[in-house]
């Protein structure tokens, strides 16, 4: 699926292209004059008439002006953006689990065993194969502080996520892990790890991430940070 990826200050100029859409100027030319436009969007005619003006510096209408009004048809590009939001939408409603989901926690120093699991070479192998990065040695903890986080978090269990298989070694066995693909305070791509094994309950969560956390977001312990989880397709 293409990500629409419409920003929030295109997005009037967007609509007008939408509302286009739905007069037929998808499918053929359509005679269109501004003063109608207008009335169609509730705003002036002036601004209408901005807005065709955007959309085909955009490349998304072709627009000829005639004495009767503008005659336009929404162009390949312009169909493209059209069929992304419908997608996206397709998305939204349609998919078994959330998008996305997020959480804020309280960052807490842990108790210094997230270096040592992440370096193991058979962990880390699989991570950067199944995930996309190599994990910073270390992971960075967060205390779910309310009721809504720590039943999200608990929700977790229910979506699919990426398998990091368990291993044996000479000494000991490591158990399997689970991923979620994440984004760190809406800056740093990484993702949420839960282990079998863990001497922390669900009510902490430990991300990992290609960078030194702590210095890359300039974060101390009792800082809130938010964790958006994606879900798996």
């Amino acid at each position: 699926m293409e990500t629409f990826g419409v920003d929030a200050q295109s997005w009037k100029v967007f609509f007008t292209l939408f509302k286009l859409a739905e007069m037929g100027a998808n499918r053929r030319t359509v005679k269109v004059s501004t003063e109608y436009l207008a009335e169609k969007l509730g705003l002036s005619q002036q601004t209408a008439s901005r807005h065709l003006i955007q959309l085909e510096k955009k490349g998304w209408i072709t627009r000829i002006i005639t004495p009767e009004g503008c005659l336009i048809k929404t162009t390949d590009s312009g169909n493209t953006e059209l069929r992304k939001l419908y997608s996206s939408l397709q998305a939204v409603f349609e998919a078994a689990y959330p998008i996305s989901v997020t959480l804020e926690g309280v960052l807490f120093t842990g108790l210094g065993e997230g270096a040592y699991y992440i370096t193991r070479d058979s962990y880390r192998k699989q991570f950067i194969e199944k995930i996309g990065f190599d994990p910073y040695p270390g992971t960075l903890n967060l205390k779910l502080a309310t009721d809504y986080d720590r039943k999200t978090r608990d929700e977790l269990e229910s979506y699919p996520a990426i398998e990091i298989q368990g291993f044996t070694n000479e000494t000991r066995t490591f158990g399997p892990v689970k991923c979620y693909p994440a984004i760190i305070n809406n800056k740093i791509k990484g993702a949420v790890v839960t282990a079998i094994r863990s001497h922390y309950d669900s009510s902490v969560m430990e991300v990992i991430a290609p960078y030194y956390l702590r210095s890359k977001l300039k974060l101390k312990d009792g800082h809130k940070v938010k964790i958006e989880i994606l879900t798996l397709p």
